[in-house]
């Protein structure tokens, strides 16, 4: 986020006019582009197994955990610089944080107990969470569109063509790969053993693939009239193309864990970048009036400060981490003697205690499109 330092008051203005959610440079380098994100944790696994002779796995949970590190916990922090550490946040919707203490309990007693089933849990919410932050993007362009004097189509049938070509992209092959192969594995678990039977029939493969279709040839042939009309939204178009092709492409990849990690990769790249951007729009908007702490890491030039601020609390989580480790190993034994089976449990205590909680709370904030709007 440094290398495109974020607006100061009289930039925020004028760019405010734009199609872009922010401006075209900003949206292609954190939004758009950044789609080249995606291969890189794939290809780092391939070079550690091919080149490095890492044993497959041990590269597999080493690229998780650098993912993790660097990116996925920061992510998954900044969340609550816009709710948990919000105090107007925290009185307004009191009931909706408290509940949030649910989560932890359900991801503990799962990873002692169905390590596959909380995987399988995990996936299906992380696609879901993925594509619902997508589609707060594609409306964040609309909100956008609709504050600018020019003609772009902002109809609901625009609209929904624009949600199902996003939201059915994903499918496809997954379904493929869930209901002919039966290899959809996370790691060690594969989830077709916990998987209801339901989706592992044919049919499933055909309804994912035809509404696939039917959503893409709507969003090309709405594409192609828009733009002889004059009113394509050529940001938003752009957003979409390079979802679509990422979305359909991995579920394909071999080692699906290592495959998604790339989405991730991307899906965290545009999250931090949009978390800081939206505190910015809300210093400027005075909401951050009395919260001292988001306003001195929301402010022109502390991105870094930002980020740093999020690695910490990473850090913190990885502290954890290696606490229930030992735990595992050392109080109960069983499967857990095993070093790597005690730390791939621990990981996802900690991890998903967190990512669950930031899921439960964007839910709620995705609703709100307006956010990027000055």
């Amino acid at each position: 986020m440094s290398a495109t330092a974020l607006p100061y008051r009289s930039s925020l203005a004028a760019e405010s006019k734009s199609l872009w959610i922010y401006n075209q440079k900003w949206d292609l380098a954190f939004i758009s582009l950044s789609v080249l994100l995606v291969p890189i944790p794939y290809l780092t696994w391939i070079f550690m197994d091919k080149v490095l002779g890492m044993e497959s796995d041990i590269g597999r949970q080493a690229v998780n955990l650098l993912i993790a590190i660097f990116i996925g916990g920061p992510h998954m922090y900044a969340t609550f610089t816009r709710t948990a550490f919000d105090e107007d946040f925290r009185k307004h919707y009191r009931g909706f944080v408290r509940s949030s203490i649910i989560i932890p309990l359900v991801v503990i007693t799962l990873a002692l107990t169905n390590l596959t089933l909380l995987l399988t849990i995990f996936f299906f919410w992380a696609s879901i969470h993925v594509l619902h932050q997508i589609v707060f993007i594609v409306e964040s362009y609309n909100a956008k569109a609709g504050t600018v004097s020019r003609k772009t189509s902002l109809s609901p049938t625009s609209k929904l063509i624009d949600y199902a070509v996003v939201l059915t992209s994903l499918y496809p092959i997954a379904s493929y790969r869930i209901a002919i192969t039966q290899d959809f594995a996370i790691g060690p678990s594969n989830l077709n053993d916990v998987i209801p039977s339901i989706f592992e029939m044919p049919w499933v493969v055909y309804a994912a693939s035809v509404a696939f279709v039917i959503a893409l040839v709507a969003f090309i042939i709405k594409t192609g009239i828009e733009i002889r009309d004059g009113t394509a939204h050529y940001p938003k178009v752009l957003f979409i193309s390079v979802t679509v092709v990422a979305s359909f492409i991995v579920p394909a990849l071999g080692n699906l864990d290592t495959g998604f990690q790339g989405m991730n990769f991307w899906h965290s790249f545009q999250y931090l970048a949009l978390t800081w951007y939206i505190n910015r729009l809300r210093l400027e908007r005075g909401e951050l009036n009395r919260k001292p702490m988001i306003q001195r890491i929301s402010r022109d030039g502390k991105a870094r400060a930002f980020y740093g601020f999020n690695m910490m609390l990473t850090f913190g989580t990885g502290v954890i981490i290696g606490i229930v480790t030992l735990l595992l190993h050392y109080g109960l034994g069983g499967r857990w003697d095993n070093w790597s089976y005690a730390f791939e449990t621990a990981y996802y205590i900690g991890v998903l205690s967190i990512l669950w909680i930031h899921y439960y709370h964007d839910h709620f904030l995705f609703t709100n499109a307006d956010s990027v709007v000055l």
